[in-house]
Parts: C-alpha cells; sequence; structure tokens
C-alpha cells in the first residue's frame, strides 16, 4: 500500500490518478511531479516498487510542493489573517456568506445551508 503524505492512495487506480487524492494536487500537479520522478503515468499504485515512491515523494520534496496538513494550514492562517484584520473579505467569511460576490438573495445554498422557512401571516391574523 502506497502512503504519501500520511494518505494512503487507493491501490487499483493509476498512480496519475490516485496522487490526486492529496490535498492540494490536481491532475496537472501529478503529471509534473511524476514526470520529474520518472515513473510512468499508468502504473497502478499496487505494482509501484519502493524506490519509485521515494522517488515521488523527493520530487515533491524537492520541488517545495506543500500537501495535506501544510497547505491546510497556510489556507486556515490566510482566512484568519483576513478576518483579523477585517477586511470585507474576512467580514464574508465570517458570516459564511459567499466570498467572491455571487449574489445572495437567490442561490448560495452550498454556503448558507438549508432554507430557513419563515412562517407567513394571513392579512386578517391580527396578532
Amino acid at each position: 500500500m502506497a502512503r504519501i503524505a500520511g494518505v494512503d492512495l487507493p491501490k487499483e487506480k493509476r498512480i496519475e490518478t490516485a496522487l490526486a487524492y492529496l490535498y492540494g494536487v490536481g491532475p496537472a500537479l501529478s503529471k509534473k511531479i511524476l514526470a520529474k520522478a520518472g515513473v510512468a503515468a499508468d502504473t497502478r499504485v499496487k505494482n509501484l516498487k519502493d524506490d519509485e515512491i521515494a522517488r515521488i515523494m523527493n520530487a515533491m520534496n524537492v520541488d517545495n510542493i506543500k500537501v495535506e496538513g501544510d497547505l491546510r494550514r497556510e489556507v486556515s492562517m490566510n482566512i484568519k489573517r483576513l478576518v483579523d484584520i477585517g477586511t470585507y473579505r474576512g467580514s464574508r467569511h465570517r458570516k459564511n456568506l459567499p466570498v467572491r460576490g455571487q449574489r445572495t438573495r437567490t442561490n448560495s445554498r452550498t454556503r448558507k445551508g438549508p432554507k430557513k422557512t419563515v412562517g407567513g401571516r394571513k392579512k386578517d391574523d391580527k396578532r
């Protein structure tokens, strides 16, 4: 079983696809890492040898690629900095609303969560 940056890679997938299971690694970066490590992209994870895994990890370390915990920490620190200095983007993060200018009157349900139905009131109902 291949374990890179604390993540177990799925055995049956190609290494090119399996590297994308790491936070911060997508298809393009995966190809770049494999080219630098000299590992064939169509190799299955279960067929990788120990030295190939070591070469992949070494290629990631040499390029100083941040993945998993380091990258998550950096992103959360960037968000915390925006919140602390009181920027508009920081206030949007704090309120759990869309940050990049999207409309919120409709849509943005992913960020706001499920609708909270407000009870209607009849016209003749006097309270």
